[in-house]
């Protein structure tokens, strides 16, 4: 089942999960011990955010580690940036209708 970025993030523990590693790459045992989970829990959150390519893994000897992908994170930002547009036009729009509402009426 092919999964998208906004099932990824719908969930509080994958956002939880994605702000632990905005700074630096993690194993699955170091995102996990954040958490009042289990590991296993934790894997199925990374797997679902792997599956989307949110995550970028990098094996290292052993272990995985995983970091944000910040080409999937401007997928996310340029469709919210759509809406973003449209609420500051409709800010704008009623901030001059607030403003001339206080102006006195010309004769």
């Amino acid at each position: 089942m092919k999964r998208d970025i906004f099932q990824a993030i719908a969930d509080p523990t994958r956002r939880a999960i994605l702000i632990l590693i905005a700074t630096q790459a993690m194993t699955p045992k170091d995102i996990a011990e954040h958490f009042d989970m289990t590991r296993q829990a934790v894997s199925k959150h990374i797997k679902i955010l792997n599956e989307c390519k949110i995550l970028k893994p990098k094996k290292v000897g052993r272990e995985i580690y995983y970091s944000c992908n910040p080409d999937k994170m401007k997928e996310i930002d340029e469709w919210l940036n759509r809406f973003r547009q449209q609420w500051e036009n409709r800010f704008r729009q009623l901030d001059e209708v607030l403003t001339n509402f206080n102006k006195p009426a010309k004769k």
